[in-house]
């Protein structure tokens, strides 16, 4: 079981005129249970590319399977996007046991392992700190049915305790679903530590090289609108 990108190339319109080409015939695959770190500079297309592993954007070719099946053919996508700031991905007007709702049957342990507390679940999004915010939006990506987690610089807002207690509880929540994870982080000895395998993308001549670094397991140790929009139900580029 695995998650696959075949040949992805994707461009925005820089003009009237032209188009710029950020990611070019890449392709990459996570298995299951596998954990797979992405860095690069900003600016060179990694977010983009989550967005496309995730359904949220369509690439001008290629395609993403789960599975051995084309995105947006399951009824609740198993690839869910946990995003770089979550006061962007909830919906303001909803308290925060909505937010939760909007996930796939969302067990109370993983509500209570990421340290929510019960009167956060009556709170809006705008009485809660980044952090605190960011640990709802985890545990709304870990509905039954999610069997990837593409995490997008997921715990730049928290301070060092609690980045390492939240990568702690992701790394034995994933081992145990034997759920999926490509992270993408700035910080490479972050990276070193959570993940099983490295993806250094870098900008050469317009195009992309894959550089792939076999890592042990290592321990971890402390280092310095409308969320419906991110909860992907279909997988397809459909809104």
């Amino acid at each position: 079981m695995s998650l696959n990108a075949e040949h992805i190339t994707f461009s925005y319109k820089e003009n009237q005129t032209a188009r710029k080409t950020i990611i070019r015939d890449i392709s990459l695959e996570i298995r299951e249970g596998e954990r797979i770190g992405i860095q690069a500079p900003s600016g060179t297309g990694k977010t983009t590319l989550m967005k496309i592993l995730s359904g949220y954007l369509k690439p001008d070719s290629g395609q993403i399977f789960i599975d051995g099946e084309p995105i947006g053919k399951q009824k609740y996508c198993p690839v869910q996007m946990i995003w770089q700031h979550p006061e962007m991905c909830v919906n303001p007007r909803l308290k925060m046991k909505s937010v939760l709702a909007e996930g796939d049957r969302i067990e109370r342990q993983v509500i209570e392992k990421l340290g929510i507390e019960d009167t956060w679940l009556e709170r809006f999004p705008q009485e809660l700190s980044g952090g605190e915010l960011q640990r709802f939006c985890i545990a709304r990506a870990l509905g039954q049915r999610t069997k990837y987690l593409v995490a997008d610089e997921i715990s730049t807002m928290m301070d060092a305790v609690t980045q390492c207690q939240i990568w702690e509880f992701l790394l034995n929540e994933c081992s145990k679903r034997k759920i999926g994870i490509l992270a993408a982080s700035h910080s490479r000895e972050l990276l070193d530590r959570v993940c099983t395998k490295v993806i250094k993308l870098e900008t050469v001549e317009n195009k992309y090289s894959s550089i792939w670094k076999n890592k042990e397991k290592r321990g971890l140790r402390h280092e310095n609108r409308k969320s419906r929009k991110y909860v992907r139900r279909r997988g397809a580029c459909d809104h």
